[in-house]
């Protein structure tokens, strides 16, 4: 079977239903560890890596997060961006960097 073939069936499979809820703005989601969680049990011997990579631009700090999907002989990528915003009340910087790579992982999850 081929990455692409490995991805099509997972992709078929998976499903992760929005089941948290923003109070703030009112609107429900869905998490990176959800999503991994959904997707473990599709891997049928792939594995899903998630990096992340801290890039200045123009004086703000984004974080770049990449999801590669391996079957061991071949790979597929997707990355995403998330900039971290200058202060997040009630969070410490190392809270708004780690909900930084969080928000870019989901994405990246979600572009793969």
């Amino acid at each position: 079977m081929s990455i692409h073939e490995h991805l099509a069936r997972i992709q078929n499979g998976l499903h992760v239903p929005k089941d948290k809820n923003n109070q703030f703005g009112g609107f429900k989601y869905r998490n990176a560890e959800q999503i991994l969680s959904a997707v473990k049990p599709l891997l049928d011997g792939c594995t899903v890596v998630l990096n992340d990579n801290m890039v200045e631009v123009g004086g703000r700090v984004y974080c770049l997060a990449t999801a590669t999907l391996s079957d061991g002989e071949a790979t597929l990528s997707a990355s995403a961006f998330a900039r971290e915003p200058l202060i997040k009340k009630g969070m410490d910087e190392a809270q708004i960097s780690g909900s930084c790579s969080s928000y870019a992982r989901k994405y990246a999850l979600t572009g793969l």
